[in-house]
This record gives structure tokens, C-alpha cells and sequence, in this order.
């Protein structure tokens, strides 16, 4: 279990599925608020000869940005606001105002040493050719014929975000790099970290009195509310491989430095790449060999045991 000593009161909401239940409205509430001031902001920014945009273009802008002026930087805007107000300040102002804790509580461990942290930048470059092994997996999945009409929708879906993934890591310039470096990498790390690992996680583990239950369960969740039906699997392991960096050094912080250098990489390869400045295209999952892919498999594990031994270290010197 994830357990430290509570540092304030108990949470005003008892039991755990009433209290998810006030993190959903909490949720929802921010959603809803980061939408309106995301638009708010969008009709100012995308103004046409000082003329406030219409409420139309934000439309044009989800549905086709390209055909936008300045709409690459509007798209990053409108996710950033989303990220903002849907992961990050919701489960903050639970973790406050609900149970009543402060972000220390989120620490189990005052200090982490720094090998654990060079072994887990390494680990998560590691775990990256095997993961795309699942992700070419995943991405030919097909549904039995009854439910075709799912499997179309679910396909459409899947393209709409493809594309749309495609746009915002076109990189004209550095200065949209770094832009996409805070919004692709540096926010979603935080906020997806602080709701699922450090709230939901916890809250499951407790419930259930069995972490790995908690961790799989959150990083399921995880994966599901990212609504990329054929990416489903190989999020969710993203997930519980940062469940268990959480759990096996007892800090939030390394399972948001996990997330930031697995986002970050993407984003700094796909510009490389866009650039001609390196031949690899890492979002090639089919050029990935079987056999580089399971060398992948088993140095990340070997990777994961030295952490989780790190940790055993760390207790019996308590």
C-alpha cells in the first residue's frame, strides 16, 4: 500500500466512492470552466482586423486548423486550457478542500536518491521499442463483424486524432518546439500524474487493500478517458508503469519525470525528424524488429527490479 503518516484532518467526504464521485463533479466543473475561458481567450486571439472571432471558427479550428490563421498556436492554447482545468486543478482542489491534504501528502519518501532517477529516465527510453510493438499490435485490432458499425466509428475517431496529433507536432519553428514542449509534455506529465496516480491511485489501493489492483485499475482509466480506442493497451502500460514508480520510490515527482521524459522524447525526436536532422521517425511503430522489442521487454524489467530493490534498501534502513 501507499501509506504515510496523515499530515492534516480526514477527508470531509467518507468512503471512497462517494468521494470520487465529488473528484468527478470537481471535474467536470473544471472542464466546463477551462472551455469558457479557452474560448474567451480564442476569440480575442484569433481576431480578424481587430474583429473579436466568431464562435464559429473555434469549430474550424478543431475540425480543420489548418484553414485557421494562427491556428496551430490557438490548438495548443485550447489544449493546454484543457489539460489546465481538467487534470491539474480539479484534483488539486479536491486533494485540498476534500480530503484536506496538502501536496507534501503526495510524498511518501522525503528524498529520492539520484540513481533512481537516472535509471528511470533510462528505463522509460527503454520500455519505448517494446511498447511500440503493442502499439502496432494494438493499432490492428478488429471487432468481430456484428459490430461493425462500432469498429468504423471507433476508426474515425481514431484518424480525427491522428490527424490532429499529426498538425500540432508539424513544427514550423523552435519557438513552436518549445510551445509544444510545455503543452504536449510539461503540463499533460503533471496534471495526469497528480489525478491518476496521486489521487485516483490511492484512493483505489486503499478502497481494495491491494495496490497492484489500484495500480492496473487507475492505469486502465488512465488510458480510457484518453479516447484512442487503438492506442487502448499500450497507455495503460505507460500507466502502471508509472503506478509502480510512484509506489517503488514513494514520490509523485518521479512518476511525473517518468511521464514528462516519455512525452518529452516523442516531442523532441518528432522535431528532430521534421527537421532532417536524424533519419528516425519514432512514430514508425512497424520499423521496430521482434527481437529489438523484447531486448527492450527484458532491460526494462531488469530496470524496474533494480528500483523496486532500491526501495526494499530503503526500508530496512528505516
Amino acid at each position: 500500500m501507499l501509506e504515510n503518516n496523515p499530515l492534516t484532518a480526514s477527508s470531509r467526504v467518507p468512503g471512497t466512492w462517494r468521494s470520487m464521485l465529488v473528484l468527478f463533479g470537481f471535474i467536470l466543473i473544471g472542464m466546463s470552466v477551462g472551455n469558457i475561458i479557452a474560448i474567451l481567450i480564442l476569440i480575442q486571439y484569433l481576431s480578424v482586423n481587430g474583429e473579436p472571432a466568431s464562435l464559429n471558427i473555434i469549430t474550424n479550428l478543431v475540425q480543420s486548423p489548418d484553414s485557421v490563421t494562427n491556428g496551430w498556436y490557438g490548438l495548443m492554447i485550447l489544449q493546454g486550457m484543457a489539460h489546465i482545468f481538467t487534470y491539474l486543478l480539479p484534483p488539486l482542489l479536491y486533494w485540498y478542500y476534500i480530503e484536506r491534504k496538502t501536496a507534501r501528502s503526495f510524498e511518501m519518501q522525503p528524498t529520492v536518491p539520484p540513481v533512481v532517477w537516472g535509471t528511470v529516465l533510462l528505463l522509460v527510453l527503454a520500455f519505448m521499442p517494446f511498447n511500440s510493438l503493442i502499439i502496432e499490435w494494438n493499432s490492428g485490432m478488429s471487432l468481430p463483424d456484428f459490430l461493425t458499425g462500432v469498429e468504423e466509428w471507433m476508426r474515425n475517431k481514431e484518424d480525427q486524432l491522428a490527424r490532429l496529433t499529426k498538425y500540432l507536432t508539424t513544427f514550423q519553428s523552435f519557438g513552436q518546439f518549445v510551445v509544444a514542449m510545455v503543452v504536449i509534455a510539461v503540463i499533460p506529465a503533471i496534471g495526469e500524474e497528480v489525478l491518476f496516480r496521486g489521487v485516483l491511485q490511492r484512493k483505489l489501493a486503499e478502497e481494495w487493500a491491494n495496490i497492484h489492483v489500484g495500480i492496473w485499475v487507475a492505469a486502465a482509466i488512465f488510458s480510457a478517458i484518453h479516447v484512442q480506442f487503438y492506442g487502448f493497451f499500450p497507455r495503460m502500460l505507460l500507466g502502471a508503469l508509472f503506478g509502480y514508480l510512484y509506489y517503488w520510490t514513494g514520490s509523485l515527482k518521479v512518476a511525473i519525470f517518468g511521464h514528462f521524459v516519455n512525452n518529452g522524447f516523442m516531442v523532441l525526436m518528432i522535431y528532430l525528424y521534421n527537421r532532417k536532422l536524424i533519419d528516425i521517425n519514432i512514430e514508425d511503430s512497424s520499423s521496430v524488429p521482434v527481437g529489438a522489442a523484447l531486448v527492450s521487454l527484458v532491460v526494462s524489467v531488469a530496470l524496474l527490479v533494480s528500483i523496486r530493490r532500491e526501495r526494499e534498501k530503503r526500508l530496512t534502513q528505516q
